[in-house]
């Protein structure tokens, strides 16, 4: 029976209306379709996937020295470091840092590791005002509701509601939906919260143990104009985005916008090396968060060799039509549903089963995770540790009783011959399963048993 959280409770609810979860399916499509496109324009593509592979596997074998490089060479840089081994201390590290410099006002980029530590209705409980600043993170928060997408936060909202959003909350013209105007009022709105902020935080999409310093890639200039206005600049990253060299950032750079979006590159990859004048204060946040537990494991360490750009969840037949918050997670999709479980592995026990195994995210995955082969042994865990649930432990032992037996699986077979020219269509077009109502099969015709059962006496 699926709770409350679970994915099947929560997709069911995502498919009930059915030209919203086909216009998700379509929007998501398309996005892959531009990544296909962008990866054929590069000769040599699958050479940097198994480049950006082997970098990442070199990484996560020698984390803690590169790690300990990176440190020392941005405390060289004029850069501040923090460790912190799980969100709380995460969250209380940037805290500290906020009041000791007195900061009411915070302007913060995308970040899926603040996110992940729910630093925004932390710091807010305590009296400091967070303002996401990328376009899509700024309306799921107005909307009071988590990102459903690591790149593109707000792909389950039409323009239509994002136009009553506005008018709402900044008072733009009532029934408004060109995104040109929409997005010029968020603009005006946003610049005012630039101006006004303390604090500037940002994410990591790679640190360079080489040289000390970050990249922070956007599309919107936003981490730019939230790091060069206030003089507090507070970096957050979870310890896997580290890399070793600065010419391996070439590789991942011209992986990273195309599998995401289609692009060539981002608009925006800006690289920090420290404060940017004298006065001014850059801190970064080293965070563990359970990433040490996957690295040990040898089953899923290569899960950390992501670099979150979405390509998994663009083609996952079950993320396109069950939408991102039926995961209950800050990551949602494939790689999502190796991450969470790896974290409380409980709660997050029907995510490994949001999977058809058709391997598409494996194809398209830039750094060549083989994340439909972890989503298959992460069922196998959940079995050993007792987790799976009832309704599907029952249906595998019928199905385990029937193949063991030949006389049953060929009485199982006579009966299907005649069954299954009926079954198909109710089991999958019935009123309780929404999932099935939006599939399109032919209509058999309407014959008696007797037609049926003359016709099969004529063909013998």
């Amino acid at each position: 029976m699926a709770t409350a959280t679970s994915h099947p409770a929560k997709a069911t609810e995502f498919v009930k209306n059915s030209e919203r979860a086909a216009w998700h399916d379509r929007t998501l499509w398309f996005v892959r379709a531009k990544r296909d496109k962008a990866a054929e324009s590069v000769p040599e593509w699958e050479t940097l996937r198994e480049r950006a592979s082997q970098i990442k596997k070199y990484t996560m074998t020698n984390m803690a020295e590169l790690l300990e490089q990176f440190e020392r060479q941005a405390k060289a840089n004029g850069i501040q470091v923090h460790w912190a081994k799980d969100a709380a201390e995460h969250n209380e590290i940037v805290l500290k840092l906020l009041q000791s410099h007195d900061v009411k006002k915070v302007v913060k980029s995308k970040s899926m590791l603040t996110e992940e530590c729910h630093l925004n209705p932390f710091l807010e409980r305590n009296d400091i005002e967070v303002v996401d600043t990328d376009l899509g993170e700024w309306i799921v928060q107005l909307r009071e509701e988590p990102p459903s997408h690591i790149v593109m936060p707000a792909i389950h909202t039409k323009r239509e509601e994002i136009g009553e959003l506005f008018h709402e909350k900044i008072g733009t013209e009532k029934g408004a939906t060109d995104p040109q105007y929409l997005t010029e009022a968020a603009r005006q709105e946003l610049r005012q919260r630039f101006l006004a902020a303390d604090a500037g935080i940002t994410g990591v999409n790679f640190a360079v143990a080489e040289t000390g310093g970050i990249v922070v890639c956007t599309n919107e200039g936003n981490a730019d104009l939230g790091t060069s206005l206030p003089k507090l600049h507070i970096a957050c990253m979870g310890i896997e985005k580290v890399i070793p060299r600065q010419k391996d950032l070439a590789v991942f750079l011209r992986l990273l916008a195309r599998s995401a979006t289609g692009q060539p590159i981002t608009t925006y990859s800006t690289h920090f090396h420290g404060p940017r004048e004298p006065g001014c204060e850059m801190h970064i946040v080293l965070v563990d968060n359970g990433r040490s537990e996957i690295l040990g494991s040898d089953d899923f360490r290569r899960s950390l060799n992501c670099i979150r750009c979405g390509a998994c969840m663009n083609t996952c037949p079950v993320y396109r039509r069950s939408g991102g918050h039926s995961y209950s997670n800050t990551v949602p999709g494939p790689i999502g549903s190796i991450l969470a479980p790896s974290q409380d592995a409980q709660t997050h026990s029907s995510l490994p089963y949001a999977c058809s195994l058709c391997g598409s995210c494996s194809d398209v995955c830039p750094v060549k995770i083989n994340l439909h082969e972890q989503l298959y042994t992460w069922r196998s865990k959940l079995v050993l540790k007792g987790l799976l649930p009832v309704s599907k432990k029952l249906p595998m032992q019928v199905a385990a009783g029937v193949l063991s037996r030949p006389w049953l699986y060929r009485l199982a077979g006579r009966f299907g011959r005649f069954a299954l020219r009926y079954l198909p269509r109710f089991m999958i077009y019935n009123p309780l399963n929404d999932w099935g109502n939006q599939r399109e099969l032919p209509v058999p015709p309407k014959q008696s048993f007797r037609q049926l059962y003359e016709q099969r006496k004529k063909k013998r």
